[in-house]
């Protein structure tokens, strides 16, 4: 996913570990505009250890790369937590050693008892947040239901969009039914495909990456959206809201691992660390507008930020009532070929 970048952060010094001894560089792979523009800089000016960035599209993208790989290569992802848990279940991340990271003080406690990964034992989680219904509210009512989505009033049809990413597009239609978001079942599965490929014909597109303009400009009214990427809209226009629908919305969290493979596990935990710094912490939750995992640096914050963008102050308590995206193992292949044929249906 893109994110925006503009700021800079203050290198921060702690000097867990001397650079000389990691000649070799760092590779660490994001999502372009995810992180600080030069806290690579600035970690090396903190630390010593040298990093550079490769950037991935997708989680997908830079799933096949790792299990292609063994890992080999990269030293830090940044992926979703289905896929950091399903890289853990290949064997493919290392054990995070706390005592090497004491910034994981930073986190809120609600951060360490995430399904995908209790304890942090395998990843340390960077961004969370909610999946929801971004809209006009100069031009519509407040919607209610995942419903108003699905089968939006007779003004609306040809104004909405959806996202394609498979486990978002299924998830409206299963939490629509009130089904598990992680529900494999051919029943479950067959019922959301029907829903899904019902709801095609009123669509403006699906989107995944320009949503929020379109409802910026009017060519939508309301559009499936992560909560941080509807912000994006707000911050142009304040008649744009962002609502939960009443059946829920996922949990989705966006987490770090360290390869197993890695060969700098020092230096890939060093990194971490700062990464969970207090200021770096402020730079991300001020830039990509999404709610973070970091309890010091969410405290931080200007006040202005949370009174402009209301779901950045959602409590993390009421955050984790709702359910994670999870590593479906065997039952991927059922879901994958079930998205399939939405896409596939006229």
């Amino acid at each position: 996913m893109s994110r925006k970048t503009a700021f800079t952060v203050t290198a921060v010094a702690f000097g867990l570990i001397a650079g000389a001894a990691h000649a070799e560089k760092l590779v660490i792979s994001n999502w372009d505009g995810y992180m600080p523009p030069d806290l690579l800089e600035n970690f090396t000016a903190a630390t010593g250890i040298e990093a550079e960035l490769s950037v991935h599209a997708s989680n997908e993208e830079i799933m096949g790369k790792v299990v292609a790989g063994g890992g080999k290569g990269y030293d830090v992802l940044f992926v979703s937590s289905p896929f950091a848990e399903a890289l853990a279940n290949l064997g493919l991340t290392a054990e995070i050693d706390h005592a090497k990271v004491p910034n994981m003080a930073n986190l809120y406690p609600q951060a360490m008892e995430l399904a995908h990964d209790p304890g942090n034992k395998v990843s340390v989680p960077y961004a969370w947040g909610t999946t929801g219904l971004c809209y006009r509210s100069d031009l519509m009512e407040t919607p209610t239901s995942w419903s108003d989505l699905l089968q939006p009033s007779d003004d609306l049809k040809g104004k909405v969009t959806m996202l394609s990413t498979d486990r978002w597009l299924m998830g409206a239609a299963q939490l629509a039914m009130g089904k598990s978001l992680n529900d494999t079942s051919d029943e479950t599965l067959n019922a959301a495909r029907d829903m899904l490929v019902a709801a095609k014909g009123d669509l403006l597109a699906y989107d995944d990456a320009t949503f929020y303009q379109k409802v910026v400009s009017g060519e939508a009214t309301m559009v499936h959206a992560w909560d941080g990427w509807c912000n994006y809209g707000r911050a142009e226009n304040e008649d744009i809201k962002y609502v939960i629908p009443a059946e829920g919305s996922d949990l989705w969290v966006d987490a770090i691992v360290i390869t197993a493979a890695s060969e700098k596990q020092e230096a890939a935990h060093a990194f971490v660390n700062y990464v969970l710094g207090q200021e770096t912490g402020v730079w991300v939750a001020s830039n990509i507008l999404y709610k973070t995992p970091n309890k010091a640096a969410m405290e931080a914050l200007d006040p202005g930020l949370l009174e402009a963008f209301p779901n950045m102050a959602m409590d993390p308590a009421d955050l984790i009532k709702f359910e994670q995206l999870r590593d479906l193992g065997d039952g991927q292949k059922a879901f994958a070929r079930t998205v399939t044929e939405i896409m596939a249906a006229q």
